[in-house]
């Protein structure tokens, strides 16, 4: 992939997560309860988290890349409150996947919201040229699964066991967005907008 593309919105930039992040990116995978429907285990110490910054640096890297942007509110100096990405790009299909998580304090406020217009926008336009994009969610995270509604995203059905994490099996739902009804919503339907979530 090229340089990394840094994107705006009102409230935020998303910008390339550096190892200067480490403790925010671990205060929020260290929580288990915030964390409980991410996919992995809640992270336990700060070598764990540098190795996920270097994970999510690598995606750029692969033969099926992706991008992770931290998430910053502007006018704070560095501040990561999450972060979103783009990952597992077939591009001859022009497909991937989505993913993403926000500090438990934050939210409720839209800002993840505000985060995957900006993602979509460029993933769906010149920064991809994608025809889909695809979400796995657990059906317990209620705001997750709001959120990928009001984006646009279609459920499709279920993966059955299809993830591990805390010791056991998960169901995922199975959600996608396809390129001209991302168009038809009007880069998030934003309408609504005065009803945030995640």
């Amino acid at each position: 992939m090229p340089d990394f593309p840094l994107l705006q919105t009102p409230r935020l930039l998303l910008r390339e997560i550096s190892e200067a992040d480490v403790e925010d990116l671990f205060r929020i995978h260290s929580d288990a309860r915030h964390m409980a429907w991410f996919g992995t285990d809640p992270l336990t110490d700060l070598n764990e988290a540098k190795r996920l910054i270097a994970t999510f640096a690598s995606w750029r890297q692969l033969p099926n890349p992706g991008v992770r942007w931290g998430l910053q509110l502007k006018g704070q100096q560095p501040g990561l409150i999450g972060s979103c990405g783009l990952f597992a790009w077939n591009r001859g299909w022009k497909k991937c996947s989505l993913g993403y998580e926000v500090a438990p304090e934050l939210a409720g406020r839209g800002l993840m919201r505000e985060a995957l217009t900006a993602a979509l926008d460029w993933g769906f336009g010149e920064g991809m040229q994608l025809h889909r994009v695809e979400a796995q969610v657990h059906e317990d995270n209620v705001a997750s699964v709001a959120l990928l509604q009001r984006l646009g995203f279609a459920q499709e059905g279920r993966q059955r066991e299809v993830a591990f994490w805390g010791g056991r099996h998960h169901d995922l739902l199975q959600y996608g967005l396809l390129a001209r009804e991302w168009a038809r919503e009007g880069a998030g339907a934003d309408a609504d907008a005065d009803k945030p979530l995640v």
